[in-house]
């Protein structure tokens, strides 16, 4: 029975953090995650535990999947540099960091690896739930980052796992050999899946067994990636980017509306109830901590946040310059940028998943050293990265004054205008094709013309603003209009001159106009 009480609680939660976070401008995630610790003092909930395999295999690849088909592949071309920087250097170093700090502490370099591994990776849901309201370009680099290091971090602390139980010698070969596979071969399974997805989509002509290859996609890189003993997390990374630029020309319009609701609303629930079950979690690993005193554990995760954190601004800001040195400098990353990128250094639940994965014992049957301080620090810098950082960032932004980014609504301007006077060139050709009665043309050719005026006023620098309003008072009729048709259509079906069958045939039509025309929750 806790299994269906856990999800009525995590529901709950969910709901009640997100209208908390409307109705006091707070973050969510930090919300959600207090709730979970408070939720850890309920008795039935005492023994909810976060297996690792279902963050890995379930919640991973599925917010890994959309967080890449909704990254802009054009930003990570033009900031490759910054990006491999911070998704590889940066885990790597601070993965150094953190081990060689914890070995100064009393830890076996071991044991401390994995600790750093375990800390070292930006956490996706993290990054997409608390930095939404930074620049395009800036949230660009944050999130391919956040997509890319996990696979880095994974690679380190495996190896680290390995070579602590006894099943693997530190070899500098071997190392070099695993990060190759773990990139070449997730990259490699990321495109085989893609081309497998878009070839499977041709032969269907359903969207929802469309929508069904769409879920499997994502779970199916991963699987190859991991057989081939690759990066799962870089395979999901791939098939989403190729898919995002193959899928505009291969998906037809139904199945692409449905694929985006379902996707919004299920990253929406997974990320939520993640950060409550981290939360839940933090208890679990504050009671299982034996081998240390709670009051020096807890100035072990004040010294390792910081570390964590210091390093970030650090390598930042010299990231900077190596840019520089390398011919690719971005333009939004001047200095207040770089504070604003250091402070959204989340850590979250890839981070936690990772601790609770390591075994309980060696090789040789003793236990696994450290593993409870592995665990309880680890929570303990989620905490600080996700609570500190997170109520922090939006007064880091507005102290930063970045500059307001208006590119993606200049293109999108653009590609709305040159996109209407095309059609409005070819209409007549698209006309005669379809057999379109000239009546029927006439008035169509009227609306797009009145609609290019509309848009080429909306593109007016001598006086931008009465386009504006002529669009806005264009859409307000629209959907006035719309409002109409529907309450119109409510009450012949209350007068039971429509069947209720009707009805949701002419919602489906009038719901997808006002869609289009109040541009709600559009994909980034």
């Amino acid at each position: 029975m806790l299994g269906l009480e856990l999800i009525v609680v995590l529901g709950i939660a969910v709901l009640l953090c997100g209208m908390a976070a409307h109705r006091f401008g707070v973050p969510a995630p930090v919300f959600l995650l207090v709730s979970g610790v408070l939720l850890g003092f309920v008795p039935t909930l005492r023994t909810v535990e976060l297996p690792p395999v279902v963050v890995l295999l379930l919640f991973l690849p599925a917010l890994l999947y959309w967080e890449s088909l909704t990254t802009s592949l054009r930003e990570i071309r033009s900031n490759l540099s910054l990006i491999a920087l911070v998704s590889i250097g940066l885990v790597i170093i601070t993965a150094g960091a953190v081990a060689t700090v914890a070995h100064t502490l009393g830890m076996d370099w071991k044991p401390a690896w994995v600790l750093g591994a375990a800390v070292a990776p930006t956490d996706a849901a993290a990054v997409a739930s608390l930095a939404r309201a930074l620049p395009s370009r800036v949230m660009t680099i944050l999130r391919t980052e956040s997509l890319i290091n996990d696979g880095t971090a994974l690679v380190i602390y495996r190896l680290a796992v390995a070579i602590t139980v006894g099943q693997q010698v530190l070899n500098p070969v071997r190392v070099s050999w695993l990060f190759l596979l773990a990139y070449a071969g997730g990259a490699a399974a990321g495109l085989v899946t893609a081309w497998l997805s878009v070839r499977v989509r041709r032969l269907l002509d359903d969207p929802l067994l469309e929508n069904v290859v769409s879920i499997l996609t994502p779970f199916t890189a991963f699987l190859l990636a991991e057989l081939a003993h690759a990066s799962g997390v870089l395979a999901v990374v791939v098939c989403g980017l190729a898919l995002s630029q193959i899928a505009p020309r291969v998906i037809r319009a139904d199945t692409r509306v449905q694929s985006f609701a379902f996707w919004s609303l299920s990253t929406f629930a997974l990320n939520a109830a993640l950060f409550v079950l981290v939360g839940l979690q933090l208890q679990t690993a504050a009671r299982d901590l034996t081998s240390m005193h709670l009051a020096h554990a807890v100035s072990a995760v004040g010294i390792m946040s910081a570390v964590v954190i210091g390093v970030r601004f650090a390598w930042l800001f010299a990231a900077r310059h190596l840019g520089r040195l390398i011919g690719q400098q971005p333009r939004e990353m001047h200095a207040r940028g770089q504070v604003v990128a250091a402070v959204a250094g989340f850590r979250g639940a890839v981070s936690l998943a990772a601790a609770l994965a390591v075994p309980e014992r060696l090789a040789s049957g003793a236990p696994f050293p450290d593993r409870d301080k592995i665990v309880f620090v680890t929570a303990g810098v989620i905490v600080v990265t996700l609570g500190l950082q997170g109520l922090a960032l939006p007064y880091v932004v507005r102290w930063a004054r970045l500059p307001t980014d208006t590119a993606v609504e200049a293109e999108r301007h653009l590609a709305e205008t040159v996109a209407t006077e095309e059609a409005l060139a070819d209409m007549g050709k698209i006309a005669a094709e379809r057999g379109v009665d000239p009546r029927v043309v006439d008035r169509m050719r009227t609306e797009y013309e009145k609609h290019l005026g509309v848009l080429r006023t909306h593109g007016d620098e001598a006086d931008p603003n009465p386009g504006r309003r002529a669009e806005t008072d264009f859409r307000a009729l629209r959907l006035g209009l719309l409002d109409h048709k529907r309450k119109t259509a409510v009450r012949l079906r209350d007068e039971q001159r429509i069947d209720d069958t009707a009805l949701r045939q002419i919602q489906a039509q009038l719901d997808a106009e006002e869609v289009r025309l109040s541009r709600r929750d559009l994909p980034d």
